[in-house]
């Protein structure tokens, strides 16, 4: 049985996603991964009555007869949420968690896939491969993401990143987009993020706390670490602490940069306090614009 809060929870999400993709995302979804909608098939002969403007010229002469491309459309698109659901995920200071935050943009994303008639699915990681939902259609499949998303409590400690993507390159069989929705607070993840961005279409949804780049200097606090379980008393005014602080955050903003870089993936950061579905509409509408040129 799912608790009412999940239940409100769960229907909010679908509410206010499906509204943000209705005044946006719906009819130009599709725009932003899949070109003309069409792929090339194969040539065949040229007959009288076909359009000259798709005769292959190259082919042609080399074959001496001339032969125009013949095209089909497109397989229908598969999407593929990649979601981090480590320990992680619980942390917030502002009105949501980061877990919170993800799910709202995975049922997003969701939706606009759905709702354009594509097939969607995703994959749950923590310190392993937790759960895999099979990319399907329907609003019921989107609710059920979100579901598992919100209620999801991590089957392993840490964030294995690099495991996710090889597992998510195994399943998409054919190229498709994916979705990494991820703090990114995970090592060693660059090789697998470029092999599985040579297939597939990949952007990088990073969301943050504003709190984790910054922590007031308010003295001793008892901090926790939700993924290894380590507590530790610290003081926050020290100069230790705050110059170990801004070295792990470059660290960390290094390696990430370094990764997406390498693997030419796009990539878009977003704040819990932020309005972050508006955030992600605006990456898309300059996406769409980047395509049109």
């Amino acid at each position: 049985m799912l608790s009412p809060d999940l239940v409100r929870k769960t229907r909010l999400i679908e509410i206010s996603t499906r509204k943000m993709v209705d005044d946006f995302m719906s009819g130009r979804y599709r725009s932003h991964f899949k070109g003309h909608g069409v792929q090339f098939s194969e040539h065949r002969q040229y007959v009288a009555g076909d359009d000259v403007r798709h005769i292959d010229w190259k082919v042609s002469a080399r074959t001496r007869d001339p032969l125009v491309k013949k095209y089909e459309e497109e397989r229908e698109l598969t999407v593929f949420l990649l979601i981090d659901v480590s320990g992680s995920g619980t942390f917030g200071s502002s009105e949501k968690l980061k877990s919170e935050a993800a799910a709202e943009i995975a049922g997003m994303l969701a939706y606009a896939a759905i709702h354009t008639g594509d097939k969607v699915g995703a994959l749950l990681f923590s310190g392993g491969i937790d759960r895999i939902i099979p990319p399907k259609k329907g609003r019921q499949h989107t609710l059920r993401i979100i579901r598992d998303v919100l209620r999801h409590k991590p089957v392993t400690s840490g964030t294995d990143l690099a495991g996710a993507l090889e597992a998510t390159a195994r399943i998409m069989k054919h190229s498709g987009v994916v979705f990494v929705i991820s703090d990114f607070l995970a090592r060693n993840y660059s090789i697998p993020l470029k092999k599985l961005a040579r297939r597939h279409d990949v952007v990088a949804l990073s969301v943050r706390d504003d709190r984790e780049f910054q922590v007031p200097g308010i003295g001793h606090l008892m901090l926790f670490d939700p993924e290894s379980g380590e507590e530790r008393l610290v003081d926050t005014a020290s100069y230790a602490f705050r110059n170990w602080l801004q070295k792990s955050r470059t660290e960390d903003q290094n390696a990430t940069n370094a990764a997406l870089k390498g693997g030419k993936v796009e990539f878009l950061q977003v704040l819990t306090k932020d309005d972050y579905a508006e955030a992600v509409v605006r990456f898309f509408r300059m996406r769409s614009r980047k395509k049109s040129r």
